[in-house]
């Protein structure tokens, strides 16, 4: 289970906890202030990731040291978690509404309109997130056709979530000062500010999910469908036996690979190690 799961879960999924999606928790002025700067101030967080690019060329003792103070500030503020479709419907049984927003990081890399972020709250119409962001008036988190954020049904979220697996995009869960959540995404790693930290400048602001891929090796045809889709490099062609496999260190548990995979043969696995 990751350290998350341990302080604000009881040793359960911390993101299927309602109470971590409380609206109340919005009363902390740090909290609302927080996530007023996230939304207003968008150009920060790319900023942010390129002055990280340059901890690795510090001393390592230093680099090192630095990396752990960038991740416990994350951890503190906004941090995340790959989480594979199944625990996307379970959250969807017991929040509320669900609001369509613009990716804050694909703002800064690709453009606007790119709205694959959705903010979740257990009150009607966003409940008090949406309050705050329409406080400060970012007009480009409504997409050019909305006068107003996009309140969507929990079925049709859904079916976005499954189209965007088939584009190779990981579902990942986020907090708004820990451990309150209030949205979630659809990452892929060239566009996400978190998987360019985590995975290229190896400064973590995103858990593994409490998941691992695993191969059927007798339904497996070797088509590696599954290696294109994956944006962690878990998975391995076996040249001599023409199977693929899984790198488990590598694996974020993320379950696109189960999306491409027309002979059913990746499952995923619940895992009990600490992150």
């Amino acid at each position: 289970m990751c350290e998350f799961c341990h302080k604000h879960g009881e040793g359960k999924k911390w993101y299927l906890q309602a109470k971590n999606y409380a609206d109340d928790l919005l009363s902390d002025i740090k909290r609302r202030s927080f996530v007023e700067k996230f939304f207003k101030y968008p150009e920060t967080i790319a900023s942010d990731v390129e002055k990280a690019k340059q901890i690795s060329t510090l001393p390592p003792a230093i680099g090192a040291a630095l990396s752990k103070r960038i991740t416990r500030n994350q951890k503190e503020m906004h941090f995340g978690q790959v989480i594979p479709l199944e625990d996307v419907r379970k959250i969807f049984e017991f929040v509320t509404s669900i609001v369509r927003l613009e990716c804050i990081c694909r703002k800064t890399t690709v453009g606007n309109n790119q709205r694959y972020c959705y903010a979740v709250s257990l009150l009607p119409n966003g409940g008090q997130m949406t309050e705050i962001i329409k406080s400060i008036d970012p007009s480009y988190l409504f997409g050019p056709e909305n006068k107003d954020l996009e309140v969507l049904s929990k079925e049709d979220t859904l079916k976005l979530f499954e189209e965007y697996e088939k584009q190779g995009m990981c579902h990942t869960v986020w907090t708004f000062g820990t451990p309150f959540i209030s949205g979630l995404c659809n990452c892929n790693a060239p566009d996400c500010h978190a998987m360019r930290m985590t995975l290229g400048n190896k400064i973590p602001t995103m858990f593994k999910a409490e998941y691992m891929a695993a191969i059927d090796k007798d339904a497996c045809t070797g088509c590696k469908s599954c290696m294109k889709v994956c944006q962690f490099d878990a998975l391995i062609f076996d040249n001599t036996a023409r199977k693929m496999s899984i790198n488990e260190t590598n694996c974020y548990g993320c379950g696109i690979c189960r999306s491409v995979c027309k002979k059913n043969a990746i499952k995923l696995k619940e895992t009990n190690q600490t992150i």
